[in-house]
């Protein structure tokens, strides 16, 4: 049993990534994962995600807006007794490099702008979570958004968090793949956070593909075609070749 019990809450929640991992950490460990964490709140737009979460997690939520949601609707409760995490991998089709780079200035109405959504929850809560953690494309640092960025860690500072933050590659980490993320954990306690070290990559591609695959998953040529064409027109082939 831990200390305190996690009460785990996932914003922009997609198929529960965050929660599979944390599930998966605790049976690595020898630990039931249902005495370490409760999956608390589930925020997701999307009702295919939802429907990929339902099915993976057992669960029966519904697709929620953030933007219709408030911070009492969070429940962020007995301090005391729970450890409250929440995640936050905002959208990041405005600031990937395979988009149109619409970046996430507060206000502007881009999807990546939800960020903000998440200050304005941060203001409204009565107990502020234990634990941030965010996980969004490198481009969230990058010279077009630095400046949005440091607004963003400048509000966490100012509401007494200690960010650490770092880009980690999956192909460090046991996935054979060259898929660059940024990673932010952000503590209410100033635990001089390390991000883990890296380890050495033991598989390639083919071990995680199955052999055959029906042909109703295989993208249309002419529409792959058309995406490469619109990437180059667009200047973003060389880079989205670096990201992948």
């Amino acid at each position: 049993m831990v200390a305190k019990k996690i009460r785990l809450v996932e914003l922009f929640a997609g198929i529960g990534s965050q929660a599979m991992a944390l599930r998966d950490l605790c049976i690595a460990n020898g630990l039931n994962p249902d005495d370490v964490f409760e999956t608390y709140k589930v925020i997701e737009f999307d009702k295919y995600p939802v429907k990929s979460y339902n099915a993976i997690h057992r669960t029966n939520i519904e697709p929620m807006d953030i933007t219709n949601i408030s911070g009492a609707d969070l429940d962020v409760v007995e301090p005391e007794k729970y450890t409250t995490i929440w995640t936050y991998s905002f959208p990041c089709q405005d600031l990937s490099v395979a988009g149109r780079g619409a970046g996430m200035d507060k206000g502007a109405g881009t999807r990546s702008g939800l960020l903000w959504e998440v200050e304005r929850l941060l203001n409204e809560v009565e107990h502020l979570p234990d634990v941030l953690l965010m996980e969004n494309v490198a481009q969230v640092h990058g010279k077009k958004n630095l400046s949005n960025f440091n607004k963003w860690c400048e509000f966490l500072e100012s509401k007494g968090y200690h960010n650490y933050w770092q880009d980690l590659n999956g192909k460090d980490y046991c996935i054979p793949q060259n898929r660059n993320r940024t990673f932010m954990i952000s503590t209410l306690e100033d635990i001089d956070y390390e991000f883990p070290r890296p380890v050495e990559l033991r598989l390639v591609m083919k071990d995680m593909l199955d052999e055959t695959v029906d042909e109703k998953y295989y993208i249309n040529n002419e529409k792959a075609d058309q995406l490469i064409m619109q990437l180059k027109e667009n200047g973003k082939l060389d880079e989205l070749k670096e990201c992948l």
